[in-house]
């Protein structure tokens, strides 16, 4: 399913922002993780490599596959990693909305 073309143009918008906040986000998380000297050095990189890889994972279905075709997934999915705020999903139009709101 197609994306209407205005809705796109938003998604444009909307995924570059959601990718930047979520790249900030995962910097964070490697960082704090990178920072607990609780455990060894070698348990922080076995923790820090298995974060990047699911993390990469996480990347991949929401940013990877980027066609008009395949928005209204990655903007579910976006969604869902708590990626957009509410103020950028009320900038799509009513039926978009309603597809990525009725998957939650």
């Amino acid at each position: 399913m197609n994306i209407p073309e205005p809705d796109w143009r938003v998604f444009k918008e909307v995924r570059a922002s959601a990718l930047d906040r979520f790249c900030r986000r995962i910097l964070d998380e490697c960082r704090t993780l990178c920072d607990d000297h609780t455990v060894s050095a070698h348990k922080r990189y076995l923790k820090l490599y298995e974060l990047i890889h699911k993390r990469d994972e996480e990347i991949a279905q929401a940013f990877d596959d980027f066609r008009r075709s395949t928005a209204i997934p990655c903007l579910i999915t976006m969604q869902q990693l708590e990626l957009v705020t509410q103020a950028e999903l009320y900038r799509f139009s009513p039926d978009t909305i309603h597809l990525v709101m009725r998957d939650d």
